[in-house]
């Protein structure tokens, strides 16, 4: 399928391993360009050499005015086709294991950085009459997840933001999605299984097997497959679809409207 994206600019952040990373080679093999925003530069660098004139790059926290402020230097002058919110998550957790400086924490790492960033980049989308702005969150958002009390917490607010907003700008071209991941090969879910692993006793190896047991098609996603649907959600052909939380869990969540 061509998704007619060739030589259209796009923003990725977290793009030094997992969705983000796995987003930036998809739009980069499809001849887009892509700037990639990581905190580890030689990542970045990689993602170059594996795609020569088709990334650049910023090195530093997405989260923080300063990189920010970056990006639109960056974007200074290019009309910019879409942009990936996207960064790591909050540590895994219950209740009882949380305390309320981790809270104002997640509050500016789940929730702030994204509405503030998306506050500068909406004059210059709506400047264009066009722009797709695609928020990567987590299946929290629709069931919560075991000890991740954060996550299952803050997360919905971004949906509300998201859908709020897609109904504002949808007559500027502007489309605005979430993409709800469940069980990836990532690092986040690394995190996972070894406090899983610790508090029932097992190895890192059986908790996994666990959390495989819980997804219906019985294995973990991977991040190609998750980007190949943010990239089509990042293109023209997604026109008609906004305001959408969807998930990408494997059948994880049971609700009908999963």
């Amino acid at each position: 399928m061509n998704l007619n994206i060739e030589n259209k600019y796009f923003i990725v952040g977290g793009a030094g391993s997992g969705f983000g990373k796995a987003i930036s080679q998809h739009l980069a093999n499809e001849g887009a360009n892509v700037l990639s925003i990581s905190r580890t530069e030689d990542k970045l660098i990689n993602l170059v050499k594996s795609f020569p004139g088709r990334i650049d790059y910023v090195v530093g926290d997405i989260m923080t005015t300063d990189i920010q402020q970056k990006i639109l230097d960056w974007i200074d002058g290019k009309q910019i086709s879409g942009v990936v919110f996207n960064a790591s998550g909050p540590p895994a957790g219950g209740v009882f294991d949380t305390n309320m400086e981790m809270w104002d924490t997640a509050y500016k790492t789940i929730i702030r950085w994204k509405i503030d960033f998306a506050y500068k980049i909406l004059p210059i989308l709506k400047r264009q009459k066009y722009g797709r702005m695609l928020f990567i969150e987590s299946v929290s958002v629709k069931e919560p997840i075991v000890n991740l009390v954060l996550s299952n917490a803050l997360r919905p607010a971004i949906v509300g933001f998201a859908k709020t907003l897609s109904q504002e700008v949808a007559s500027d071209g502007i489309t605005v999605n979430v993409l709800a991941p469940g069980y990836h090969s990532t690092g986040a879910m690394e995190r996972l299984f070894v406090k899983k692993a610790d508090i029932d006793g097992i190895s890192i190896e059986e908790a996994k097997i666990k959390f495989e047991n819980d997804v219906p098609v019985g294995q973990m996603g991977s991040p190609d497959e998750f980007a190949s649907l943010a990239c089509w959600l990042l293109s023209p052909l997604s026109r008609y679809v906004t305001g959408q939380t969807i998930t990408h869990d494997g059948g994880m969540v049971k609700s009908i409207f999963g």
